[in-house]
């Protein structure tokens, strides 16, 4: 299974283990990176930099055994942490980040000094061409059937258009629960995949054991769009409790959201009541159960250690 994103960060296999907020973590990256795939985490699951710079060494202790591992930054203004993480992450070093929600030009100006590659979320073809122009080294292609916040196209056509006008490496996000599928993304013209979903289900994952199996109990038919969690749609299993509250921002929230000076600071209340309620969801038992997932748990039919996921995912 060589291809670009193989050579490029020297694994076996070219598979992405995504950065997924709350469940990603040292042990579950160790273990794709045995296993040899490329792990990623997201910074904001780190409350310090402390924490974020022991999880790097950690990370760093593990490379002899093969593998690749990288660091998710959001990199838009509503992430206060951003400068001090980036910091952190290029004084400790890494194989890559994957930058998502803004531009990605400082990242890869201070990444590239060190020797680290960027990776950038990318959902259309003009946000395509600008990180490629900015010096991007591959582009995540965050398709219609990718978990969490995800884009319009399908994974045909936005990894086509962008394969036939990019000349950086596709990795495509979304719709992979199986060798099947990532054969199908390659197939397309991707060089990679970036895979998220299937991995909740994990014995590694930092998240309850209720959780995990909502992962199993549950298919591609329950996973709806939510504007509760961030105010931007993302998609979350349709649980009862989400039943419950529906799917569509409030009647205040559209009334607001449709004043310029004040829609910035609704999304933001928005933003933190729905990560607080996804969090208390992921890490302790709650009847408020807002899972997020992707319809790529339609392939998940037990709890598994991440390298049996590894395995049924290339085999």
């Amino acid at each position: 299974m060589e291809t670009k994103l193989t050579q490029l960060l020297n694994i076996k296999y070219p598979i992405i283990q995504a950065p997924m907020f709350l469940v990603s973590n040292v042990a579950m990256v160790k273990e794709a990176m045995v296993g040899g795939i490329a792990g990623c985490i997201p910074a904001l699951n780190y409350r310090t930099l402390d924490e974020l710079r022991m999880a790097l060494r950690e990370l760093k202790a593990v490379k002899p055994e093969g593998g690749s591992f990288g660091f998710n930054l959001i990199v838009n203004k509503s992430n206060v942490k951003y400068k001090g993480q980036l910091e952190v992450i290029c004084e400790e070093g890494c194989d890559f980040i994957i930058t998502s929600l803004g531009s990605p030009e400082e990242t890869i100006n201070q990444a590239h000094k060190v020797g680290i590659k960027v990776f950038c979320d990318v959902t259309d073809l003009k946000f395509a061409k600008k990180v490629e122009a900015l010096g991007a080294d591959a582009i995540i292609a965050v398709n219609n059937e990718a978990g969490g916040h995800r884009g319009n196209l399908s994974p045909e056509l936005l990894i086509k258009e962008l394969s036939s006008n990019c000349a950086i490496p596709i990795i495509s996000a979304g719709g992979v629960g199986c060798k099947a599928d990532i054969d199908k993304m390659l197939g397309y013209g991707a060089e990679g995949v970036s895979v998220g979903s299937p991995f909740i289900a994990s014995v590694e994952a930092g998240v309850t054991e209720e959780y995990k199996q909502a992962c199993v109990d549950y298919g591609a038919k329950d996973i709806v769009m939510t504007e509760r969690i961030s105010g931007t749609p993302c998609t979350v299993i349709n649980t009862d409790y989400v039943k419950k509250i529906g799917t569509k921002q409030t009647w205040l929230e559209s009334v607001l959201n449709k004043n310029k000076k004040l829609k910035k600071w609704v999304k933001m209340i928005r933003f933190s009541i729905g990560m607080n309620a996804t969090k208390n969801a992921a890490t302790k038992a709650t009847y408020k159960t807002v899972w997020v997932a992707g319809p790529s748990i339609e392939h998940t039919k037990k709890i598994l250690p991440t390298k049996d996921i590894i395995k049924k995912l290339v085999n």
